[in-house]
């Protein structure tokens, strides 16, 4: 398997070039770069306005968390802050070597990138298909359209971004981010007015301790996620820009956005009766309001489901796979949409719960292996030396750090799907976080700290070799 040979051809030039990008993982020459800051925190405000914010917000009110209003500010603040730290931190790595994300990575994992690039190929599906489950829906609801028609229309818009690139990306989250802020406080206006801020916590003690956790967690996992895209989105910026404003303008944007719509949320937890999209039209009294949401959920799907497309086909190439770009992003949309299918089908808020959880634990082990990299490495890397598969190390230390991070965290777990794997398979899925630690959940941070120790004292005791890509 090899990758596109490197080329300055196919790269958008300056803002607002809607030109398609033919550029793969090659890095950006330093003299193609171009943008601001102010970019960063559209790119990453934007897409978190949607719907399945707003319902982890509604998750507060269920039988295992009984989150309180007060308490479930002060998680949703919590979580989104953990997770977008590390968003942050990995995002500073695009202005510093013109590379995406997932190719980045090559430099820890060598060959065995290819598990985690065909994991996150896999997740950007699965991401698509949770959103367009919104999107497709506000459509339905506001047209009376067939379900496969509204995604069909969501899906098209989506790929439209994705099969173009960067530059169209940005500047469709630019001017969405003034659109969707607008209509958001015009929707924040209304949901407060039904808003139940007096909700007691209705756990006490270690147990009140173990549900705030697990909602922070929850919280957290939604916008950690974005770890995997951090610097799809920073790879055109100046060599220049500070690495200290790309950190806080991604800190802020995350935390801000999603934290707005998981407010929403929490306020009107008691009277959301299931996940559908139907439960913010109902609450919301339909009419103008109604509708207005509607359009705003469905931007907001293709926002968020732009970026998917976008990173998937990047994911796919650092694993490896000779295709073009564009090409690939084609395919994460049209895969997301047989995805969207399946999920409609029934039970989608056991899916989407299990999915949000257990299939994004792997997440911060791989997070903390780069991480761990970049720090030995002094943050210097040769973008040159990554891009032939073929001349790629093995990378096992950093796979075996990533799979020992996961498997040693199973037993701080908190998942519906973790469950059924302990029943099903024995594994110690969930024991710890049952029966010690109150269903809170903390395996986010144990595979976070297992998988850089693990990493950092291998690292240590392997001789560097001239094989070895910096």
């Amino acid at each position: 398997m090899a990758v596109e040979a490197l080329s300055p051809e196919g790269m958008p030039t300056h803002a607002g070039d809607l030109s398609i990008e033919g550029r793969g993982i090659e890095p950006i020459p330093a003299s193609a770069r171009y943008g601001s800051l102010g970019r960063i925190f559209t790119v990453w405000f934007t897409p978190n306005l949607v719907p399945a914010a707003f319902f982890i917000g509604t998750l507060a009110a269920l039988d295992f968390l009984q989150i309180g209003f007060v308490t479930g500010i002060l998680a949703i603040l919590v979580g989104n802050l953990v997770g977008s730290i590390l968003v942050g931190f990995l995002g500073t790595m695009g202005p510093a070597t013109g590379m995406a994300q997932m190719p980045l990575a090559r430099a820890a994992y060598g060959k065995s990138i290819v598990a985690p690039g065909l994991l996150n190929w896999l997740s950007c599906i699965g991401w698509d298909g949770i959103n367009s489950i919104f999107g497709a829906g506000a459509i339905t609801l506001l047209t009376g359209l067939p379900f496969v028609v509204s995604l069909v229309i969501i899906v098209v818009l989506q790929a439209a971004l994705g099969v173009i690139g960067y530059e169209a990306i940005h500047t469709f989250e630019k001017y969405m981010a003034i659109v969707l802020g607008a209509m958001f406080v015009v929707l924040t206006i209304a949901i407060f007015g039904q808003a139940n801020t007096g909700r007691a916590d209705g756990f006490t003690g270690l147990d009140q301790l173990g549900a705030f956790i697990l909602f922070s967690t929850i919280c957290a996992s939604f916008v950690l996620a974005w770890a995997l895209y951090a610097s799809d989105y920073s790879r055109y910026l100046p060599t220049t820009t500070s690495r200290f404003g790309v950190f806080w303008v991604t800190v802020a944007a995350l935390t801000l956005s999603a934290g707005w719509l998981e407010v929403l949320g929490l306020a009107v937890a008691d009277k959301a009766t299931s996940e559908s999209v139907g439960v913010i039209h109902s609450i919301l009294g339909g009419g103008f309001i109604g509708g207005f949401a509607m359009i705003a959920v469905a931007l907001g799907t293709v926002a968020v489901n732009a970026l998917n497309d976008y990173t998937g086909s990047l994911s796919l190439l650092a694993a490896g796979i000779r295709v073009p770009r564009v090409v690939s992003a084609f395919v994460v949309a049209v895969l997301g949409f047989f995805f969207t299918l399946y999920l409609n089908s029934g039970d989608f808020g056991g899916k989407f719960t299990g999915y949000l959880l257990f299939l994004s634990y792997w997440i911060a082990p791989w997070a903390a292996v780069v991480l761990i990299d970049w720090l030995r490495r002094g943050g210097r890397v040769d973008p040159s030396r990554l891009m032939q598969f073929a001349s790629l190390p093995a990378g096992w230390l950093a796979l075996i750090s990533l799979v020992v991070g996961f498997l040693v965290s199973l037993p701080f777990q908190q998942s519906s799907y973790g469950a059924e794997l302990h029943k099903a398979t024995g594994l110690p899925i969930n024991v710890i976080s049952d029966n010690v630690l109150h269903y809170a959940d903390l395996a986010y941070v144990v595979g976070f700290v297992v998988a850089a120790v693990i990493y950092w004292v291998g690292s240590q005791m392997m001789p560097a070799t001239s094989e070895e890509p910096m």
